[in-house]
C-alpha cells in the first residue's frame, strides 16, 4: 500500500510538472520561460557547418612573429639580419657577423622565448637559424582560432539581428550555425563566411602591373584586384594593382565601424576609427607616405587606393567602393566584430524556404493529431475499459515527451514529430502485450484480480527485451547520427523510455485503483484472432522465403543499375556530395512548364555544365509537384551553383515562377563522414542487437533476429527505390527504425517460444513449438503493427513534403517487419537447431 500511494504522488507531480512546462511553448513568456524550439524544416531558415582553416592561423602567427623579428631589427640597429617565412610554418633567419649574432641570440631569449630552434648551421662569418613553434603552442593556436571564430561569428549574428540563432562549435574545428527564419540567405552567408581582415599597404608604383598579370610577380608584391559593378548594366570590371606584401596597418585597432553618406556623390560608405595606437601608427603611415597611394585591402580585394595628400590626425578614415546600403551596413558589422582568425569554409548548407517550413508545421501536427486521435478510438473501442485506461497512459506519454523537450530546450524538426508518432503507435504495444496476456490468464480461469496481475508480471520480461533493442538503436542514432537523425533518435529513445513507464506503473496503477476502490469483476474486450488458432506458419517457410528472395533479387538488381548509371538519381547528396536544389512552380496547361532539355540548356548556358534534372511528385499525386536540380560544389564564376541554378530558371523561364523552397550542398568530405557514419550506425545496431540477444536467449536465436532484420533493410530499401525515391540520411534514421522495430516484434516471439519450451512436458517437437508461438502472439502481433502503422500512414497522407519520402519507407518497412519476424526469423533459429531443441536451462542464456 505504501509502494502504491508513492507511486501515485509521483505520477501527479510529474503530470502537474508535465504541464507547467508545456505552457510557456503555448503561451510565451510564462514561467519557467522555457520552451520547444522549432528545426529549421518547421520554420525554415539556413543550416551551415564551417571549418576554420587553423593551419591559416599558425602561418599568420608565423608571418606576425617574422615581422616583429624584422622591426625590432631595425629597432635594435641589428645589420647583416634576413628574416623570412618559409615551408609555412617556419621561420628562416640569416645573420653574418659574430657581432650581429650575439645580439640576435639575445633578442631571440628575451622576445621570442615560445619559438623552438629546429636548427642552427654556421657558414664561416653567417649563422643560418631555423626556428618554429612547439606542437603544444601550435595546437593552442588552432584551438583559440576556432574558439575567436565562433565568438567572432556569434558577435555578428546578433548584430545582424536573428531571433534565437543556435550557433555552436562541432568536433575540433568546426562550427554549426542554425539561423531560423532568416529570408536573405545568400547575404547572411556572405556577413558570416568574410574573413574580415582589413589592412592598409602602399602600391608597388615601381614595377610593371602588366608584367605581374603575365605571371611575373616581383619579390615582396601582391599581384591584387579592384573588383566594380555597375549598378545599372550590372556589368563587373576588375582592376589590377602591385602592392607591397607588408602592411602598414591592421583592422585589430579599429574602434568603430559605421555607415555614412557621402554629402558630395550621395553614396553611402564606412567611417571607421582607430583606437590610440592605432591613430598614432596611422598619423606616421600617411606622414611617411605622403603623395604615395595607399591601398585599402580587405580578404585580399582592394576597396580603395587613394593618393595620401598630407599627414592625417585624429585616427579616422573612410572605405569607399561603390557600396549599396545594404552592402556597406554588413561591412560595418564585420568590421565591428572583428576579422576572423583564420579563413572559413562552408562544408555543408541546407536552406529551407518559409513557406515550406509553414507547410510542415501546419502537415506535421495535423499528423500527430489525426494519428493520435486514431489509435485512441480504436484502443478504446477494442479493449474497453482497458483502452481508456492505455489512452490516458498515451495521453501523458505525449505529455511527458513534450516537457522533457521544453525543459532541455531541444529544439523540435521533422523527423522529430515522426519520432513522436512513431512512439505513439510503438506504446500502445506494451500495453496489448499486458491485455493479451490478461486475457489468456482470464481464460485460464483465474480471478480478475490475479489475472491482472499475472498479464503484468508475464509480460514485463517482455516489454523489457522488445523495447531495450530499440532504445539501442535510438542510442546509436543519436551518437553516430547528425542533424535531423539525431533530432528524431531523441525524441524515439525519450518516448521509448516515457512508454516504457506509463504502460508498466501508470496503467498498473490505474487498474489497482479501480479494482480497489469500485465493483469491477470482469473486462470485456474485442476479439480478432481466435484463441484456438493454429495456422502452419512454419509450414509456409519456404514458399515466404522464396517470395523473399524474388523481391530481393528484382528490387536489388534495378537498384544497382540504377546507381551505377546515375548515382544522383538513387542518392541524396547527404551521401553523394554537391548542391540540390528544390523549386516549386507554376504548372502549364500541358502539365510541367519547362521540359528536361530546355532547362538542361539554360543551365549549360549559365555555366552548369554536369546536372541531374528530376521532377518530382508524391505518391499519393498523378501530377509533378517540385523541380530538384543536384549539381556539384564547385564555384560556377565565382558564384554557388544554387545561386547560378535559380538565376538562370527565374531569369529564362520568368513565366514558370520557379521558387525555391530548400537548398542543400554538402561537401565532398562531410558527404564521404556521413556515409561511414550511416554505415558504422547500421553496422553497430546489428552487432549490438546480436551481443544483446545471444545474451538474453541464445545465438541461433540471435542469427533468426540478424536474418530478419537484413532481410527487411533489403526489402525496405528496393522497395522504396523502385518508386524513384532517394536515400537520404532521413531514410537511413526509417531503417534503423525498422530494424528498432522489426526486432522488437521478433523478439516477443522468441519471449513465447522460450516460455513455451520451459512448460513444454510432452516433447513437443521443437517446430511445432514454434508454430505454437507464433499463433499464440498473432493477436498482438496484428494489433501492434495496425497501431503502428495507422500513425505512419497518417504520416504518408497528411505528412507531405520533407516527410513523405521518411513516412514511405516506414510503412514498408512496419509491413515487411511483421511478415519477417513471423516467416523469416523463427525458419532461420528453426534451421540452426536442425533435429534439436535449444535448452535455456544448460545454456546459460538469461531469463
Amino acid at each position: 500500500m505504501k509502494n502504491f500511494s508513492l507511486n501515485l504522488i509521483i505520477v501527479a507531480v510529474l503530470t502537474v510538472a508535465a504541464i507547467v512546462y508545456i505552457l510557456p511553448t503555448a503561451f510565451p513568456g510564462m514561467w519557467p520561460y522555457k520552451k520547444i524550439n522549432l528545426g529549421l524544416d518547421l520554420q525554415g531558415g539556413m543550416h551551415l557547418v564551417l571549418e576554420v582553416d587553423t593551419d591559416k592561423a599558425v602561418e599568420s602567427t608565423i608571418e606576425r612573429t617574422a615581422q616583429e623579428m624584422r622591426d625590432l631589427l631595425k629597432k635594435e640597429h641589428i645589420g647583416g639580419a634576413d628574416i623570412e617565412r618559409i615551408e609555412s610554418i617556419k621561420i628562416s633567419a640569416k645573420i653574418k657577423g659574430d657581432e650581429n649574432v650575439a645580439k640576435f641570440d639575445k633578442l631571440l631569449d628575451k622576445e621570442f622565448p615560445n619559438l623552438r630552434l629546429v636548427s642552427r648551421v654556421t657558414d664561416k662569418d653567417t649563422v643560418n637559424i631555423i626556428a618554429d613553434l612547439p606542437e603544444k603552442e601550435a595546437a593552442h593556436i588552432k584551438e583559440m582560432a576556432t574558439q575567436q571564430g565562433l565568438e567572432t561569428i556569434r558577435n555578428r549574428v546578433d548584430q545582424f539581428g536573428v531571433s534565437e540563432p543556435d550557433i555552436r562549435r562541432q568536433g575540433e574545428k568546426r562550427i554549426l550555425i542554425q539561423l531560423p527564419g532568416i529570408k536573405d540567405t545568400k547575404r547572411a552567408k556572405e556577413l558570416i563566411g568574410k574573413t574580415a581582415r582589413l589592412e592598409f599597404k602602399l602600391l608597388d608604383e615601381v614595377n610593371d602591373v602588366a608584367a605581374a598579370e603575365k605571371g611575373t610577380v616581383p619579390p615582396g608584391s601582391d599581384l591584387l584586384y579592384q573588383v566594380k559593378e555597375d549598378s545599372e548594366t550590372q556589368r563587373i570590371t576588375k582592376t589590377p594593382y602591385l602592392v607591397l606584401k607588408r602592411a602598414l596597418l591592421t583592422g585589430e585597432y579599429l574602434t568603430d565601424a559605421k555607415v555614412e553618406i557621402d554629402s558630395q556623390y550621395n553614396e553611402p560608405y564606412v567611417s571607421i576609427s582607430f583606437d590610440k595606437k592605432g591613430a598614432r601608427l596611422f598619423e606616421r603611415v600617411t606622414e611617411e607616405n605622403v603623395k604615395k597611394r595607399l591601398a585599402i585591402v580587405l580578404d585580399n580585394k582592394i576597396y580603395s587606393a587613394p593618393v595620401i595628400q598630407e599627414k592625417i590626425p585624429g585616427g579616422q578614415a573612410r572605405i569607399t567602393g561603390s557600396f549599396t546600403d545594404a552592402e556597406a551596413r554588413d561591412l560595418a558589422i564585420v568590421l565591428r566584430a572583428g576579422a576572423l582568425p583564420a579563413p572559413v569554409k562552408i562544408l555543408e548548407e541546407r536552406t529551407v524556404g518559409p513557406s515550406l517550413g509553414s507547410d510542415s508545421i501546419r502537415q506535421g501536427l495535423l499528423s500527430m493529431w489525426v494519428g493520435g486521435i486514431l489509435v485512441v478510438v480504436f484502443m478504446g473501442v477494442y479493449y474497453k475499459i482497458s483502452g481508456v485506461i492505455a489512452d490516458i497512459a498515451l495521453i501523458l506519454n505525449i505529455l511527458l515527451i513534450a516537457s522533457g523537450m521544453a525543459a532541455f530546450q531541444a529544439t523540435l524538426t521533422l523527423p522529430g514529430i515522426a519520432g513522436i508518432i512513431l512512439t505513439i503507435g510503438m506504446a500502445v504495444d506494451a500495453n496489448v502485450l499486458i491485455y493479451e496476456r490478461i486475457r489468456e490468464e482470464l481464460r485460464s480461469g483465474k480471478r480478475l484480480m490475479a489475472a491482472v496481475m499475472a498479464g503484468y508480471d508475464r509480460a514485463f520480461i517482455t516489454i523489457i527485451d522488445s523495447n531495450l533493442t530499440t532504445l539501442m538503436t535510438g542510442v546509436i542514432l543519436f551518437v553516430f547520427g547528425s542533424g535531423p537523425i539525431r533530432g528524431f533518435a531523441v525524441t524515439l529513445c525519450g518516448g521509448i523510455i516515457v512508454s516504457m513507464y506509463t504502460a508498466l506503473v501508470v496503467t498498473k496503477l490505474i487498474f489497482g485503483l479501480l479494482l480497489n476502490k469500485t465493483s469491477l469483476k470482469s473486462l470485456r474486450m474485442l476479439s480478432i484472432v481466435k484463441p484456438d488458432i493454429a495456422f502452419d506458419f512454419v509450414g509456409k517457410r519456404k514458399l515466404a522465403i522464396g517470395l523473399s528472395l524474388v523481391v530481393i533479387g528484382i528490387s536489388c538488381s534495378i537498384l544497382v543499375v540504377r546507381a551505377l548509371q546515375s548515382p544522383g538519381k538513387v542518392f541524396g547528396v547527404d551521401f553523394t556530395g554537391g548542391s540540390a536544389t528544390t523549386f516549386s512552380f507554376e504548372r502549364s496547361a500541358s502539365g510541367v512548364p519547362v521540359q528536361v532539355d530546355a532547362l538542361d540548356a539554360a543551365l549549360q548556358k549559365a555555366g552548369v555544365t554536369r546536372s541531374v534534372i528530376q521532377y518530382q511528385k508524391e505518391l499519393d499525386s498523378s501530377v509533378e509537384t517540385s523541380l530538384q536540380i543536384k549539381a556539384g560544389t564547385e564555384l560556377v564564376n565565382g558564384q554557388k551553383p544554387s545561386d547560378v541554378i535559380r538565376t538562370a530558371l527565374q531569369t529564362t523561364f520568368p513565366e514558370a515562377k520557379f521558387d525555391v523552397i530548400q537548398v542543400d550542398e554538402v561537401g565532398s568530405e562531410i558527404g564521404s563522414e556521413l556515409k561511414t557514419s550511416a554505415l558504422w550506425s547500421m553496422l553497430l545496431a546489428m552487432v549490438g542487437m546480436i551481443a544483446y540477444i545471444s545474451w538474453r536467449f541464445e545465438f541461433g536465436f540471435a542469427l533468426g533476429a540478424i536474418v530478419a532484420l537484413m532481410h527487411d533493410v533489403l526489402v525496405t530499401i528496393g522497395l522504396f527505390t523502385l518508386f524513384g525515391n532517394q536515400i537520404s540520411l532521413p531514410i537511413v534514421a526509417a531503417l534503423l527504425t525498422i530494424v528498432g522495430y522489426s526486432v522488437n516484434d521478433t523478439i516477443v516471439v522468441f519471449d513465447r517460444i522460450r516460455e513455451d519450451l520451459k512448460l513444454d512436458t510432452q516433447k513437443t517437437s521443437f517446430k511445432d513449438l514454434c508454430n505454437l508461438s507464433i499463433n499464440q502472439t498473432l493477436s498482438r502481433t496484428f494489433l501492434t503493427s495496425f497501431t503502428t502503422l495507422i500513425t505512419v500512414a497518417v504520416l504518408l497522407i497528411f505528412g507531405g513534403g520533407a516527410i513523405f519520402d521518411f513516412a514511405l519507407a516506414l510503412c514498408i518497412g512496419i509491413v515487411v517487419g511483421t511478415y519477417s519476424s513471423v516467416f523469416i526469423a523463427t525458419p532461420v533459429v528453426l534451421l540452426w537447431y536442425r533435429h534439436r531443441k535449444p535448452d535455456f536451462s544448460a545454456s546459460g542464456a538469461q531469463v
